[in-house]
């Protein structure tokens, strides 16, 4: 009698986003995967080498850059991206404020929505009718609305009430010319999935993902870190503090958290107690409902 083959949550996790991902390579003509060199980007990295190893990808890597990300993480997008020997384009949203696509009231404003605008250009400058993002439904409420195959119009919008149903995982890919679909591989992960599956496959991060000593000031109950684009206001005092970032993304509104986590295992048991949601720890974008994430998918941020 064959022994019975044991399977753990991540197993079932890796094999639906695994066959997400075929599904996109197969029934797409020009897809593209988004690559920020954030932790969900790097486990999507690690499920394509699953589905295509040993070819190549059979779609690009794409990051859309806002002019405002940490060194740390652009050198690491880089050097991965090298690593696997995998096509990587890069648009800048500093492109679409010089052609004046993305007009912005201050240099130091965030570029998260004016994301939206350079990508929508990438699409339409390359063709590409469907982008794989790393996009879960616990990060956010707008998040959690949407589908594994989300729909965006030809002007790139998202409908939350005219979304396609993925009923027995049949997922209705089709799209005229000028539409596309956005695909979430690990919509039904959890931060702390993600970062046991890190564990499991030994994945390299950005090191501001794990605990360091960094100046900050407290603002509206969050960790702001000092830099050029959030300088201390008056009265504020900086401090040194251990901290990291759970999520990472446009410095003027990426703000990290307090942490002695030096590792992976020391931040999945943060993780596992935490009931905040990393969007909501750390994202000051996200904290009026003027800037919220489901108005500005509906303008076409990912």
């Amino acid at each position: 009698m064959s022994a019975v083959i044991q399977r753990s949550h991540l197993d079932w996790l890796e094999s639906e986003a695994i066959f997400i991902m075929r599904e996109v390579a197969a029934e797409s003509e020009k897809p593209v995967l988004l690559f920020s060199g954030g932790k969900d980007s790097v486990v999507l990295l690690r499920l394509a080498e699953k589905a295509f190893r040993p070819g190549r990808f059979p779609f690009p890597l794409m990051h859309i850059d806002t002019g405002h990300n940490f060194d740390e993480v652009i050198a690491f997008r880089d050097a991965r991206a090298a690593e696997l020997g995998e096509t990587l384009i890069v648009r800048s949203v500093e492109d679409s404020i010089r052609r004046g696509s993305v007009v912005l009231r201050r240099e130091t404003d965030s570029r998260n929505a004016a994301q939206a605008v350079t990508l929508l250009e990438a699409i339409e400058e390359f063709g590409f009718d469907a982008c794989i993002g790393g996009a879960r439904r616990d990060e956010e409420k707008a998040r959690a609305k949407e589908r594994i195959f989300s729909f965006r119009d030809e002007f790139g919008q998202w409908d939350p009430k005219a979304q396609r149903p993925e009923l027995w995982s049949l997922f209705n890919t089709r799209v005229h010319r000028g539409e596309n679909m956005r695909v979430f591989p690990i919509s039904n992960w959890t931060e702390l999935d993600v970062w046991q599956y890190i564990q499991r496959e030994q994945l390299a991060l950005p090191p501001i993902y794990f605990s360091h000593e960094r100046e900050v000031i407290r603002r509206k109950g969050l960790l702001v870190p000092v830099t050029r684009l959030t300088p201390p206001q008056d009265g504020e005092k900086v401090e040194r503090l251990p901290v990291r970032f759970r999520t990472v993304g446009d410095i003027s509104c990426t703000c990290p958290v307090a942490s002695d986590a030096a590792d992976t295992a020391a931040i999945i048991a943060e993780t596992a107690v935490t009931d905040i949601t990393e969007r909501g720890a750390t994202r000051m974008d996200d904290q009026t409902s003027e800037a919220s994430m489901e108005r500005r998918k509906k303008e076409g941020y990912f």
